[in-house]
């Protein structure tokens, strides 16, 4: 009798619990932009209203844009981004949802004016490392994780993630929603191009587990596709053995003809070569040491800055080789057989030798300083850019030498170095030049709280002379505002995208911030 009397009391109050919500809704008045009815999920519980919240989710790492969600929601599980986007795609007028990460956007894009903002650092899916005879390694890992702790858990294994960013506190989700690239890109490809499976959430609120050989259309799409067809919840990444060390190496040169050549041939060396290419501008407004990375000693910085007294802009190429205890003995002359021949200027080679993990986490170190300065939360007007090859000489003219020492202006690492197509899979959203080589150019600005306007108005004066001179670039990272726009970026994919857009994401609800639709 007790048991049937407990039943009926729990049914009771589920009854008035769901009622009261929905009186609440009509006796208060309801300002909220979304429809009073969210407040009868199951998840309302874990919307937030209130200012903090709001505020956190109405900014980002750029500190540029500002744009107030009406709510956050901080899942508890999977169902509850499911639950939120049937909710909106089922509502008359379906409002926009934007899943962020650590929030390392630079132009708003992971924001949701008057939607909802899913903080996907409450989601604990988890890393699980595994193997098989198909695939060999792999790591199954939760959309929300940071690559940093998938490096980790990898590692716990003996084992590496193959293609990385340069900075790793980004998320899983973030990075393969757009391509994630660094100097490993030429060997491996971007982080897009190692990926086996993933778990999606499209903007009809379905759960779908997508690869290569099943429900291809939506995998394809996904990886680089801006969030515009799903919310990745979970993504199976290739690994492979991982190094202990890295041989870490930085050349300077005057020439920017021999810097890119050199680049080019080292990228183009398949067996044993270089594992890893950058390249990056020292200036008097961007010196040898920077928040990336504080390679060079002091003694070293001195003899630099002699250099920059001569030269206005210096070219530094950064190559590594990975080694491991079966290739201790052997790396050192793998390495000069690399470098011989390069054309860089005598007596600026600098070398290190330090931990493979200490080698990826390297702009951790600048961040933290930075953090202890409050110079990290400031705005960032970055502009990242891909360069056809044919045209790297005429834009190194144009912004190199004039516009970026004219303005005399940059206040962060400037970065070039070349990456390959090959390692690229054009099925995939993500948009790159024709060439078969590129090169990816960085400008990672940082500027005082009312200082970014300033590089911003840089950022379009090299943007409009690259349009003047024909240089066919493609955004990495891309903001623009207009259709045209997005079409020019997307060029010959620009109608695929459309017509994926409407398979997958009909009412036009995910990743509003990208102002792509």
């Amino acid at each position: 009798m007790a048991r049937t009397c407990s039943i009926s009391s729990y049914y009771i109050v589920s009854f008035f619990i769901s009622h009261f919500k929905s009186l609440i809704g009509k006796l208060i008045p309801w300002t909220n932009s979304l429809p009073y009815e969210i407040l009868s999920l199951d998840l309302s519980t874990r919307l937030h209203f209130d200012h903090d919240a709001i505020s956190k989710a109405s900014t980002d790492f750029g500190k540029i844009l500002q744009k107030y969600p009406s709510a956050v929601l901080y899942p508890s599980s999977i169902n509850d981004l499911i639950n939120l986007i049937r909710f909106s795609y089922n509502c008359s007028v379906p409002f926009g949802i934007a899943a962020r990460g650590h929030g390392h956007s630079v132009r708003g894009q992971a924001m949701a004016h008057n939607g909802v903002v899913v903080d996907m650092s409450s989601l604990k899916n988890g890393i699980r490392v595994s193997w098989c005879n198909g695939l060999g390694f792999y790591a199954d890992v939760g959309g929300e994780q940071l690559w940093i702790d998938v490096l980790n858990a990898a590692l716990d294994h003996g084992l590496s993630p193959v293609s990385w960013t340069d900075y790793l506190y980004l998320t899983v989700g973030g990075t393969l929603s757009n391509a994630g690239i660094s100097g490993q890109s030429f060997r491996c490809g971007p982080q897009i191009s190692n990926v086996h499976e993933l778990d999606v959430i499209t903007g009809k609120g379905e759960f779908v587990t997508c690869s290569k050989r099943m429900n291809s259309e939506l995998f394809y799409a996904v990886l680089g596709g801006l969030g515009q067809f799903g919310i990745i919840t979970r993504a199976r990444i290739v690994l492979d053995k991982a190094p202990t060390r890295v041989k870490w190496v930085r050349m300077l040169y005057n020439n920017f003809l021999e810097f890119t050549r050199d680049q080019e041939y080292l990228i183009s060396i398949n067996n044993n070569g270089m594992d890893y290419v950058e390249g990056s501008l020292i200036m008097h407004q961007s010196p040898p040491n920077n928040w990336r990375c504080s390679f060079f000693s002091q003694t070293d910085q001195s003899k630099i800055n002699s250099l920059l007294d001569k030269h206005d802009i210096i070219y530094c190429l950064e190559a590594v080789k990975y080694y491991d205890d079966l290739t201790v003995d052997s790396v050192d002359a793998e390495l000069q057989v690399l470098l011989r021949g390069l054309n860089y200027i005598t007596g600026f080679e600098f070398k290190k030798d330090v931990l493979y993990l200490d080698f990826l986490n390297r702009v951790r170190t600048g961040e933290l300083k930075l953090q202890s300065k409050g110079l990290w939360d400031v705005p960032h007007p970055w502009l990242n850019l891909f360069v056809p090859k044919s045209r790297i000489m005429d834009f190194n003219a144009g912004v190199f030498v004039d516009i970026i020492r004219r303005k005399n202006l940059t206040t962060g690492p400037v970065l070039v170095y070349p990456m390959t197509r090959k390692t690229w899979d054009d099925r995939m959203s993500s948009a790159i030049p024709d060439e078969e080589t590129f090169y990816t150019v960085g400008f990672l600005h940082s500027s005082g709280e009312n200082g970014w306007q300033i590089l911003e108005e840089q950022n379009e004066e090299i943007l409009k002379f690259c349009g003047q001179s024909g240089i066919k670039i493609k955004q990495y990272l891309p903001h623009y505002t207009t259709k045209q726009e997005w079409m020019e970026h997307f060029g010959h994919k620009w109608n695929i995208f459309q017509e994926k857009k409407a398979l997958f994401d009909p009412k036009m609800i995910l990743s509003p911030g990208q102002q792509i639709f």
